[in-house]
C-alpha cells in the first residue's frame, strides 16, 4: 500500500507541475525597431534613404505617396492559458524624407491605454503637413476676393 500511495502522490504533483506551467504566460516579439544608440547616427536634413539603409536596415513599412516615410513596427504579445493574445507593448518609429530624398523628421510612437503617444520627435521646420484638411479648407475663406472672381 505504501508504493501505490506514493507513485499517486507523485501522479498527483506532476499534474499539478504540469496545469500550472501550462497557465504560465508566453511573449513573443514581433518586428523590429532600431535603438536609440543606432538613431543617433542618423541627421536630420543630411542623410538620406541609403544612409538610413547602411545605418539601421530598411522597413518592413513604406508610406503610399512618393517620397513617403519609412514605418519600423516592433509588437510584444502576451498570450496566457486558452486566451487569445494580447498586444501590451507597441513602438513605431517614423521617418519622413523631403522631396529631395533627405531625413526630414525622425519620431517615435508608443501605444499605451489605445492612444497614440509620441516617445521622441525630431523636426527640421514645420509646414502643411500637420494642418488638417478641413483646417486648410476653411483658412481659405477670409482670403477670397471678389474682385477676383469679376476679371
Amino acid at each position: 500500500m505504501g508504493q501505490l500511495a506514493r507513485i499517486t502522490r507523485l501522479g498527483l504533483a506532476l499534474c499539478l507541475v504540469g496545469a500550472m506551467a501550462a497557465c504560465t504566460a508566453v511573449y513573443r516579439n514581433h518586428g523590429y525597431v532600431p535603438a536609440d544608440d543606432e538613431l543617433s547616427a542618423l541627421a536630420v536634413g543630411v542623410d538620406t534613404r541609403e544612409t538610413v539603409a547602411a545605418a539601421v536596415g530598411r522597413p518592413t513599412s513604406v508610406g503610399v505617396l512618393d517620397g513617403g516615410g519609412w514605418y519600423y513596427v516592433q509588437s510584444r504579445f502576451r498570450t496566457f492559458a486558452y486566451r487569445a493574445p494580447e498586444e501590451i507593448e507597441r513602438q513605431v518609429l517614423a521617418i519622413s524624407f523631403d522631396e529631395a530624398g533627405l531625413v526630414e523628421n525622425i519620431e517615435r510612437f508608443g501605444l499605451q491605454d489605445g492612444r497614440v503617444v509620441t516617445l521622441s520627435r525630431r523636426v527640421t521646420d514645420s509646414n502643411i503637413k500637420g494642418v488638417g484638411f478641413l483646417r486648410q479648407l476653411f483658412g481659405n475663406f477670409g482670403n477670397l476676393d471678389a474682385g477676383s472672381f469679376l476679371q
